[in-house]
């Protein structure tokens, strides 16, 4: 069946000297608020209601869909829990189990005490579309903060939540509210949102006082704005972070992907006076740079002088670069992920080899052990500094995410599992494997196999190859439940540790950022080169996925080795680099990817923007690209021309391997989706890449 047929309009631009055709720019809405690019027209509406319909017939008319989608159901039911927050002596924590579209939020009043419902979405929304992304305790366990967004908008509006009524206290702050600190004694809280919804671009850091209106919050931070500083206005902005004891706030400012800067507030002088004195802890330094303060001292972990990480102390009335003192070094054989602190105690969470390992400090950095884990895969720590009670989530290929409580006073002890889901599979009969191999320029990266135990390498096993490579994100071992229904059909899937991503410190980021974006493709690239020389699987047989950043590398492989692979999955991607910038939240990128309006980056992103590099005639997997039209970070744009490209390009049968497109009305960028939704999504993307690898019975 062929797909729909699209007008083409070509409008042409000529950047930096060169001619660029674009035969699809309808497909990008209305662009004539500059402010507000891309809004969806009648024209584009009915494109995707006919794109959408396409896909359907496609999908629903495979032998053996309601079989996968069947398989799928008991796996993507699978339970779900997060290690608690502890305030007081109480649990908060959410869970999903069976059916449920959305998590439940519950408290216990002890450790092992009854679970209790605190929010249930279901009641906020029977249709389950809406989402709670947070909840935020109050110290003394009487409060609790939570944020809430429908139809994968991220929109998020603050609540506050009693929790021994059960009833909400009537504050509500929208705008995109993330997670507040609560002052010590829950008379206030610092938050961060934006000032104005409709501009992504204008984030600020308020202080709101328990009982006054919303409108009397005090703004402690603002982002710059253009006419200040018009790089710095279109970067990640400000940030704020409430010391425990409610002494300090520490503010940060974020320059690109890679760096912020830093100040200290006296907060209780602010509260006396209203002064804002900004002490500079970091400005100008690449880098990154978090912490907090305790006793006086301010704790930081950065990247600063030291591109895999370290943890200093400084003191909190001169907290400059010159007098920080390092607690944990720099490690030369792992980074460190992540810094929290429990009593009397710093929690570094370290990466090796693309895996976890937690290892506690005392305050003057003397390591007192390294926390048990039932394996090799992905480890957290939740901790809180007036207790040493910790709870540790780990993951892995073949291991469900438990929840397992610690005692930081006692590391010798066995870890005490706290919550595990029960599983409907055997998670045992699956090996991993880790192998190394090397890229184009001779880089040596790292992959994860993944398949049932007593893989027969003969050349023709079903494979899918699944990564991200950008933005310091981390592929490390996580359970998939949804994963055993492709391993039980014989297939493997592989996971490489592409640069861009953080496995290996800030130079692996480096080495995939911006004009060395291409060393991400080749790392992919040769990761299903290796797959098929090492006889795990062939060309035919092998098919490759990736969302957001994902979703341009898998884009990108299908413009450049078409002939590496059978079928890709294109989720909510990036694909048109010489306009993105211009769509919702993508300035915030620009860092990573640079921007087609400066000469030199225009250079590089037009040899590999995979809308650009589209050729007609030529023989293109099977392609199947998705989109939600609620996004507020991927404009839906770039899925529906890519696909509009694709469609009049290829020279491949349509029936045989097809490009299709499914714009979902009831989503964004993928967070808070419902489980009904969800399913409905993994059946459609299982039962085509099974489709196109001869799985389907």
């Amino acid at each position: 069946m062929k797909p729909p047929v699209t007008r083409s309009s070509p409008v042409v631009d000529t950047l930096h000297g060169t001619t660029i055709v674009d035969n699809y720019r309808w497909l990008e809405g209305d662009n004539s608020d500059p402010n507000r690019m891309g809004q969806v027209t009648a024209d584009v509406s009915a494109w995707t209601d006919a794109q959408n319909a396409h896909t359907r017939t496609v999908l629903d008319g495979l032998p053996g869909r309601q079989a996968v989608e069947d398989a799928l159901r008991p796996l993507m039911e699978i339970g779900v829990v997060s290690a608690p927050i502890v305030s007081r002596s109480r649990y908060f924590y959410s869970k999903r189990e069976g059916r449920q579209n959305q998590p439940v939020f519950y408290y216990r009043d002890i450790v092992d005490g009854p679970d209790r419902v605190l929010i249930d979405p279901a009641v906020l929304d029977p249709s389950g579309l809406t989402t709670i992304e947070w909840i935020s305790p109050s110290h003394n366990g009487q409060l609790v903060a939570y944020g809430t967004y429908r139809s994968g908008d991220e929109n998020t509006t603050l609540h506050v939540r009693d929790v021994d009524t059960g009833t909400d206290t009537g504050l509500t702050i929208p705008d995109k509210t993330q997670a507040p600190d609560w002052l010590p004694d829950d008379t206030g809280f610092v938050y961060q949102n934006l000032k104005d919804p409709k501009d992504p671009y204008t984030g600020q850091v308020l202080f709101h006082q328990v009982g006054a209106p919303v409108a009397d919050d005090r703004l402690l931070f603002r982002q710059f704005t253009k006419s200040e500083n018009e790089t710095l206005a279109t970067t990640w902005g400000p940030g704020g972070s409430l010391s425990r004891d409610g002494k300090w706030l520490l503010l940060t400012y974020w320059i690109d992907t890679k760096s912020n800067d830093a100040w200290l507030v006296d907060f209780e002088t602010f509260r006396e006076t209203g002064a804002i004195n900004k002490i500079i802890v970091s400005a100008g330094t690449p880098g990154h740079i978090s912490g907090t303060v305790i006793d006086g001292a301010l704790y930081l972990h950065t990247t600063k002088g030291a591109p895999k990480g370290r943890v200093a102390v400084v003191d909190a009335t001169a907290p400059g670069e010159a007098h920080w003192q390092d607690l944990v070094p720099e490690r030369d054989d792992a980074v460190i992920e992540a810094v929290t602190f429990g009593k009397g105690t710093i929690v570094v969470t370290y990466m090796k080899n693309a895996s976890n390992v937690v290892e506690v400090f005392d305050l003057a950095g003397t390591s007192l052990g390294v926390v048990k884990q039932p394996g090799i895969g992905a480890a957290g720590l939740s901790t809180d500094e007036d207790r040493t009670e910790a709870f540790l989530t780990f993951t892995s290929f073949n291991y469900p995410t438990s929840i397992f409580r610690i005692d930081l006073a006692h590391l010798d002890a066995e870890p005490t599992l706290w919550a595990q889901p029960a599983v409907p599979i055997d998670p045992s009969a699956v090996e991993v494997e880790q192998i190394w191999y090397t890229s184009k320029d001779g880089t040596r990266v790292s992959m994860f196999v993944i398949s049932r135990k007593g893989l027969v390498r003969n050349g023709a096993n079903p494979a899918l190859v699944t990564a991200y490579g950008g933005f310091n994100i981390s592929e490390t071992p996580m359970f998939v439940g949804t994963w055993f229904q492709w391993f039980n059909a014989g297939g493997l899937i592989a996971v490489p540790n592409l640069r861009g991503g953080g496995e290996y410190g800030d130079a692996w980021h480096a080495g995939g950022m911006l004009e060395h974006k291409q060393n991400v493709f080749d790392d992919f690239h040769a990761a299903l080169e290796w797959l098929i020389t090492n006889k795990y699987t062939r060309a035919d047989r092998l098919a490759i996925s990736g969302g957001s950043n994902g979703g341009l590398l898998t884009g990108a492989a299908v413009t450049q080795r078409p002939d590496l692979f059978r079928a890709a999955i294109v989720a909510v991607p990036l694909l048109d680099m010489l306009r993105y910038q211009d769509f919702l939240m993508a300035r915030y990128w620009v860092p990573e990817y640079g921007s087609a309006e400066v000469p030199e980056q225009f250079a590089y992103l037009n040899k590999y923007s995979p809308y650009h590099r589209i050729v007609s005639g030529t023989p293109y997997p099977a392609v199947f690209l998705t989109a939600g039209e609620n996004d507020t970070r991927v404009h839906a744009m770039h899925a529906r021309k890519m696909a509009a490209a694709l469609q009049a390009a290829t020279s491949s049968d349509p029936a045989e391997r097809p490009v299709l497109l499914w714009v979902d009305r009831e989503a964004g960028h993928g967070q808070g989706k419902p489980l009904n939704l969800r399913l409905r999504d993994a059946a459609d993307q299982r039962t085509f890449l099974m489709w196109q690898l001869g799985m389907l019975e």
